[in-house]
C-alpha cells in the first residue's frame, strides 16, 4: 500500500517515519520523501491511528490527490536544492513539469491556490535557506555558492538574498546568531 505523508523533507524525516511504521507493526518496503510503500493494506481506523502517531512528529497522512501533488512539488524542490549536486539542464518550470508529469501552468495554479504563494517563491525561499546553511559552514566562497545553486552571478544571489532576508550575505555571515529556518517551515 502506498501512503503519502506531508512534511517529510530530509533523511532524518525518512528515518523517523520508517521507525514509527515499524513500531506500528508495518513492514515498509520503500520510504522516500513524502511517500511510503508498505507490504500491508491499512483499514481507515488504522490510518487514523497512524496519522495521530505521525502528527506527534510533525507529519501528516495525505489522502486527497491535490495535496499529494503539492507535497510532490515541495519534495522535488527540496530534493533539488538541498540534496542534488547537479542542476537540471532545462529551466526550472520544465524540470518540475517533467518531474511530476503535469503541465507547469496547472501545477503553478494549483500550488498558488493551495499554498498562497507561488512555486517560484517557494523555490527561492529554499535556495536562500541553502545559502544560509552554506554561509554558516564557511567552507565555500560566495562565488562557489552562487555557482552551486545555479545563480548566474554573485550579484544576482546577493540581490535575491537581501530581498528575502533584508541582509547582505556578507553581513549575514558576520552575525553570530544566524536565523535559519527549518525546511518544512518555509
Amino acid at each position: 500500500m502506498k501512503l503519502y505523508i506531508k512534511n517529510m523533507v530530509c533523511s532524518r524525516c525518512k528515518m523517523v517515519v520508517k521507525d514509527e511504521l515499524i513500531k506500528f507493526g508495518l513492514h515498509p518496503k520503500n520510504v522516500e520523501l513524502g511517500e511510503v510503500e508498505t507490504e500491508e493494506e491499512l483499514s481507515d481506523s488504522q490510518k487514523n491511528e497512524l496519522n495521530i502517531i505521525l502528527q506527534s512528529f510533525g507529519f501528516e497522512l495525505i489522502d486527497d490527490k491535490k495535496s499529494r501533488l503539492i507535497e510532490k512539488i515541495k519534495n522535488s524542490i527540496v530534493d533539488l536544492v538541498h540534496y542534488s549536486e547537479d542542476r537540471p539542464a532545462t529551466n526550472f518550470s520544465d524540470f518540475i513539469s517533467k518531474e511530476l508529469h503535469h503541465d507547469y501552468h496547472y501545477l503553478s495554479n494549483l500550488f498558488s491556490e493551495v499554498e498562497g504563494t507561488t512555486i517560484e517563491k517557494y523555490f527561492i525561499a529554499q535556495k536562500i535557506e541553502k545559502v544560509k546553511e552554506l554561509l554558516k559552514y564557511d567552507e565555500l566562497s560566495l562565488s562557489e555558492i552562487a555557482d552551486r545553486l545555479g545563480y548566474s552571478s554573485v550579484a544576482y544571489l546577493s540581490n535575491q538574498f537581501k530581498k528575502q532576508t533584508g541582509l547582505t550575505p556578507t553581513f549575514y555571515k558576520s552575525l553570530r546568531q544566524n536565523s535559519r529556518k527549518s525546511i518544512d517551515n518555509l
